[in-house]
């Protein structure tokens, strides 16, 4: 493969993740495009990417077709999401768009996406499995007010935690119930919370797994993180992924409690502080590249344990007359 050109759908504030992708690129001396797709022509990730390509927006009828087109005329290799609302979209048309196009696409079975986009979904899964979560209260329990407070609401479909509440009482579950869309209510969860950044390849082997402390968050986005090589997480993720089974990077959050590890949820793509772990060493962007270039990748740990990332905002001055 002479040319190995990535790209990054809904890029929007993926500054990092493109650049991860660059190095890497650089690293291994390949010869590569990033390409930057997104519907708004002043998404920051654009101004750092090798080539952008403007996409309508994930709900409009020929989003499909224009990752078809973007890909073909970007000679595009990999597709990589980056948000909830594109991954059953994209795990439904895959196929059409890896037969029409030369380009893989970085997205799970439609089954695996089923399961981690719906937190009902992802209970059961859970529960069947016998891997530890929260309770979850079916509405009789809710409606007869049989619940243990403090509890926790959170929608369906949810996404960067938005519109999630620790609810401390009856009064406060009333309220939160007329703001939260379709919810779901589960006992809350005391303990240390974790991200895990998972790498799998395209059959679904594992070969990395990260453990990250969440030390502060902002808008359901880690803000500061630490690396923790924490055996007891490590394997019991190790046994999540042989059982679910998806590939590429995917980002498990969960908590250390008292009665062990009880998952938060799982999401099947890049998580917004991937970066975290790719520069301390389990670097998901070269090992996608090694991959296309038909190299069999090991399980391993060669990352840095025990460094804390913090992350901050920066900013971009456009010109009125500037263009893509």
């Amino acid at each position: 493969m002479n040319e190995i050109n990535i790209l990054i759908l809904s890029a929007g504030r993926r500054v990092e993740l493109v650049q991860c992708f660059q190095q890497a690129a650089e690293k291994l001396n390949v010869k590569s495009n990033i390409v930057a797709g997104d519907c708004s022509n002043t998404a920051p990730a654009l101004y750092f990417a090798d080539r952008t390509y403007e996409l309508p927006r994930i709900s409009e009828p020929n989003y499909i077709n224009s990752i078809i087109d973007a890909c073909n005329n970007e000679k595009i290799s990999l597709v990589i999401p980056t948000i909830d609302t594109d991954l059953l979209l994209l795990a439904e048309n895959k196929d059409l768009i890896e037969k029409q196009t030369s380009a893989r696409v970085l997205i799970s079975d439609y089954k695996v996406v089923e399961v981690c986009r719906d937190k009902i979904n992802t209970q059961k899964y859970l529960e069947q499995n016998s891997f530890g979560i929260p309770k979850m209260y079916t509405d009789e329990e809710v409606a007869d007010g049989n619940l243990q407070f403090p509890i926790f609401i959170k929608p369906k479909s949810g996404s960067s935690s938005v519109n999630t509440f620790k609810v401390n009482n009856l009064s406060e579950l009333n309220i939160y119930k007329g703001i939260v869309k379709d919810p779901i209510i589960q006992d809350f969860m005391e303990g240390e919370e974790f991200t895990v950044d998972v790498f799998l390849d395209f059959e679904s082997n594992i070969i990395s797994i990260v453990p990250r402390l969440r030390i502060a968050t902002r808008s359901g986005e880690i803000s500061k993180g630490k690396v923790v090589r924490d055996r007891e997480i490590i394997d019991n993720v190790t046994d999540l992924m042989n059982v679910l089974k998806p590939i590429g990077h995917i980002t498990v959050q969960l908590m250390k409690t008292r009665k062990g590890i009880n998952y938060i949820e799982i999401n099947p793509r890049f998580g917004g502080g991937a970066p975290m772990s790719i520069m301390s060493g389990a670097d998901s962007c070269e090992n996608l590249f090694r991959l296309l270039m038909g190299e069999k990748l090991e399980y391993n740990e060669n990352y840095k344990d025990k460094l804390t990332f913090l992350r901050f905002d920066s900013s971009i001055c456009l010109n009125e007359d500037l263009e893509l």
